[in-house]
């Protein structure tokens, strides 16, 4: 099954960056594997993927100690994104062990980050998570204060400032998902050209990813589509 979904995902990437004239190559699969067990992970690498999201870290610390020597068809070892909210009381195995944060709102939390983060390590890759919806029960900075901690954060050592990041409200209308994908493009284009080099747009997910991709996307968000429904229990 998740072959096939694998196969029917990429067809709507390749389909959605053809609409919006975009190469190919311009846009990243992060598969969402939380709530997924270690077999499903090695599915979908047996398949290729290997970039990975998950949300509590403790299930990804579990996930990568289980999968420690697995490697996606053609060698590519796993990469594992944190794209959940981030407790400061978890910054140190983060820093240690992911390769990107998605999720970071506070400087503190960078600042942890870039604290903790091994010095023998490539930089630690982070996005600035933005609450493009205005919704209280979202993470994410206001879209206001974001350039401010985009800038300090791109000052901190041991730490690599790729982008910005949203989770927009769900919405079935096309027209509303366009409109908060393209809230956050103005925003990365805003920043782009005060100087700071970003490269990473992370949004879209299952429902929406041909809107965040027409819209800019660089990187999609899709785990229902490749998994299947999720059955959610209390977080690890």
């Amino acid at each position: 099954m998740i072959s096939h979904n694998l196969q029917l995902v990429s067809h709507r990437i390749k389909q959605a960056c053809a609409a919006a004239d975009r190469a190919l190559d311009e846009v990243t699969l992060l598969a969402v594997s939380k709530t997924f067990g270690f077999d499903a992970v090695r599915e979908a690498a047996a398949c290729g993927q290997f970039r990975f999201g998950e949300n509590y870290v403790q299930e990804a610390l579990d996930k990568m100690d289980a999968l420690r020597d697995a490697r996606a068809s053609g060698g590519q070892a796993l990469e594992w994104h944190l794209i959940g909210p981030l407790q400061s009381n978890k910054t140190r195995p983060v820093a240690e062990r992911f390769d990107w944060v998605h999720s970071v709102d506070r400087l503190k939390i960078a600042q942890r980050l870039s604290e903790h983060r091994p010095a023998g390590l490539p930089p630690l890759n982070v996005l600035v998570q933005v609450n493009t919806s205005g919704e209280d029960s979202k993470s994410g900075i206001d879209p206001a204060e974001a350039p401010a901690l985009a800038r300090a954060i791109a000052l901190l050592p041991r730490l690599r400032l790729r982008g910005l990041m949203a989770l927009p409200a769900p919405s079935p209308d096309e027209a509303a998902q366009h409109a908060a994908h393209h809230g956050l493009k103005t925003l990365f284009d805003t920043l782009r050209a005060e100087g700071l080099p970003l490269d990473t747009l992370s949004m879209g997910m299952s429902a929406d990813l041909e809107a965040a991709i027409a819209e800019g996307a660089t990187m999609v968000r899709v785990g229902t589509a490749i998994f299947g429904g999720r059955t959610y229990h209390s977080p690890p």
